[in-house]
């Protein structure tokens, strides 16, 4: 039976696997068109996948092609003779091996050419590829090099150098006929002395996320083995989740499909899917490891992530801001159809906001009012079912109880602080009464929106930062709508008002048919003088 892969490339003859037929057409076409491309995307995108197919489908096409891979992973860092030897030895072994996959034996001529010449800078790379394309006659060499930042900083400007000049030479057999450059970084960002850049010349490829098409189409081989079904929602919400993130989208897939041991006479319903998410949310694998690593590397990274999700008026999508350029390089962030930054899917949201938060934050013992029965099980109703706006208004008195102490916590923004709170006392009290808690909404800038699951039953809260009159009201027609497309009768509105004289507030109205209970939590609140606290 096969897999859904998440230990590096995965092959269709183990892995389920997207066809990506469209892509894989457009991108060797640009091959026969001799084009010099640049594929770079996050980790764990499906780049060397991508690639490794293209050139499997490119021979299978037309023979005359002759492609080589190669990575530079192990070279980051190496003097520059030393990379240039090994990148000799490099083309040496993968022409080799090109010739042995076909059933063929280099000519001696081409192998005394390939042991006996060395490349040993730039200058040399170009006579090399000349002398090679005298050898290879019709064949058209294609060179795809992996992992293509680790190249050493002092050899990349020559080699791109020596690579655009290949392209530019017309008059004669271009060797290498193409080229693919595949990495996380674009070529800008690997230009280290900020000067015009030496490859210009270069098509970019981007290696996109799955659709909810390709979704359907890759759990749809699971079922057409094993017979196992996956419901429309079901595929619907993964999707939503990972947009389509294929690390995530697969790593979900395997949870669902052999770690739950759900029977494989059960079709996977919601009721998997949460306990799928919710281990996938309290989980470490490669994926999040890299994203953790990633937003912990600037201070900065905090305030932009948090200023996405916080703010309506959002954060502009400038890659010419180096933090927001680094965020989208890591695969963090990405541009929403309004030219704004959005955080790319619900599961980093959850993640980033876990990460960020304090694990103690010394207030845990004012959560519950001291004539608490139960703790946190006295906001169960005697039915089993959350009682929500219970739940919140202890929230809102919580922050009263605390008051300036708030902003005392350690290594937590001011502006942020409320947010934080929210997410881990509701987060501790799912835990404790065996609920799931993810983030829903994906692209929304200015809001997020927790969704609890509980007991078969669904509660939305919705948390903003207090912008003025006039989006606080629009905040609750936006969850008002949200709750419409999630089925849900009420919800639960959250704004956290920084201002210098806060007004707090408690509403419940009715919009559209649908119950919206609202607070204003002031959370700016000064440390009483010392003459007060005397009296």
């Amino acid at each position: 039976m096969k897999t859904f892969g998440t230990e590096g490339p995965v092959s269709p003859e183990k892995n389920y696997v997207v066809s990506r037929t469209a892509e894989l057409a457009d991108f060797i076409d640009r091959i026969k068109q001799g084009k010099y491309l640049v594929i770079f995307a996050p980790r764990q995108t499906g780049k060397t996948t991508f690639f490794q197919f293209a050139l499997d489908m490119l021979v299978a096409e037309d023979p005359t092609y002759f492609p080589i891979e190669l990575n530079f992973e192990a070279y980051e860092g190496v003097d520059p003779g030393d990379f240039y030897a090994n990148f000799t030895e490099d083309i040496r072994e993968q022409v080799v091996h090109n010739f042995q996959k076909r059933g063929n034996t280099p000519p001696e001529a081409f192998m005394e050419f390939l042991n006996t010449t060395e490349i040993t800078d730039h200058l040399s790379m170009l006579r090399f590829f000349r002398h090679l394309s005298n050898l290879l006659g019709n064949q058209k060499f294609v060179v795809v090099i992996d992992e293509f930042d680790g190249i050493p900083k002092t050899a990349v400007r020559g080699f791109l150098h020596s690579l655009r000049r290949i392209y530019l030479t017309r008059n004669v057999p271009q060797c290498p006929h193409s080229v693919g450059i595949v990495g996380i970084k674009s070529i800008a960002q690997l230009d280290y002395d900020r000067s015009v850049s030496p490859f210009n010349i270069h098509d970019e490829f981007a290696v996109s996320n799955f659709t909810l098409e390709q979704v359907h189409e890759l759990l749809g081989q699971y079922t057409d083995e094993v017979g196992q079904a996956f419901a429309p929602e079901v595929i619907e919400s993964l999707h939503k989740q990972t947009a389509g993130q294929p690390f995530l989208v697969n790593r979900f897939a395997q949870i669902l499909t052999t770690e739950l041991e759900i029977p494989k006479t059960d079709p996977i319903t919601m009721a998997h899917f949460a306990n799928a998410h919710t281990r996938l949310l309290r989980e470490q694998n490669r994926n999040i490891q890299h994203l953790l690593t990633n937003i912990r590397r600037n201070p900065r990274f905090e305030t932009i992530l948090m200023q996405i999700t916080s703010y309506d008026k959002g954060v502009n999508f400038n890659l010419d801001h180096e933090a927001i350029s680094e965020l989208v390089t890591y695969g963090v962030i990405a541009e929403d159809t309004g030219g704004m930054c959005k955080i790319v899917n619900p599961i980093y949201q959850f993640r980033i906001m876990q990460a960020f938060k304090q694990p103690i934050n010394g207030l845990e013992r004012e959560y519950l009012p001291e004539d608490t029965r139960a703790g946190f099980r006295d906001y169960l109703t005697p039915d089993g079912h959350i009682h929500m706006q219970a739940l919140l208004d202890n929230f809102k008195d919580f922050i009263a109880r605390a008051g300036f102490r708030i902003l005392q916590i350690p290594d937590t923004p001011h502006e942020y602080v409320g947010q934080y709170l929210l997410f881990t006392y509701l987060d501790q009290f799912v835990r404790l009464v065996g609920g799931n808690m993810y983030l829903e909404v994906q692209t929304g800038r200015g809001r997020m929106d927790i969704l609890i699951l509980h007991n078969t039953r669904k509660y939305v809260v919705e948390t903003k930062i207090w912008e003025g009159d006039l989006l606080y009201e629009a905040g609750k027609k936006q969850l008002a709508k949200y709750l419409s497309i999630e089925n849900a009768n009420e919800g639960y509105y959250v704004v956290f008002d920084h201002r210098k004289n806060p007004e707090p507030q408690v509403e419940t109205q009715t919009l559209q048919n649908l119950t919206i209970r609202s607070y204003v939590i002031p959370v700016v609140q000064e440390r009483p003088s010392i003459s007060a606290l005397q009296t």
